[in-house]
This record gives structure tokens, sequence and C-alpha cells, in this order.
């Protein structure tokens, strides 16, 4: 299923890992682990954060996609289920 994901990055955390040099890295492994479609960085609601586009093919998945986030990030965390305009016309086609 296509997922979105939004994480809003402690500002504390993230600075930390940016002054050790392991934010590129960071970054680069949940790019590994979602392979998202699309993937966006920038500053909201005063921190870092990343909006990510990916597919998830099981729940499971879950806890190994947002782990890092929240526990070495310290992120706050949404992943919300989406649809782009091919699967919202198919949807709405469907309809009865």
């Amino acid at each position: 299923m296509r997922m979105m994901l939004r994480a809003r990055l402690d500002t504390h955390a993230s600075n930390e890992a940016y002054k050790r040099g392991d934010l590129p890295k960071f970054v680069q492994d949940l790019m590994d682990r979602t392979k998202p479609e699309a993937a966006y960085f920038g500053p909201m609601d005063g921190g870092r954060t990343c909006t990510l586009v990916f597919d998830l093919a099981d729940p499971s998945q879950i806890p190994a996609t947002l782990e890092s986030l929240l526990l070495e990030m310290e992120a706050d965390v949404e992943l919300l289920p989406v649809m782009n305009y091919d699967d919202l016309k198919k949807g709405l086609a469907e309809r009865k």
C-alpha cells in the first residue's frame, strides 16, 4: 500500500547527529529502507522534516520503518495511507 511518512526530527537530536557527521548516513539508511517514489526535505514547525511516499508491502514493516526515526532522531511521525491521481480515478470509477 502506498504510504506517506512525515517525520519532524527533534532539533537537539538531529543537531547532535549533524555535528557527529551521522545525519547523511541516517537519511541514506532511511531512503534505502523505504525506497520512496518521492522524498522531500525541508523545515516545518521550526525543525527538520522529511516527507516520503513509499510502498508498504506489509504492516509488519512499520516498526522497522519508524523505530530509527523515533529512537535516534526523537521524531514526531505520521504514517498515512495515500493515493495518487490514478488510484483515485480508479476508486471513484468503482462507485456504484
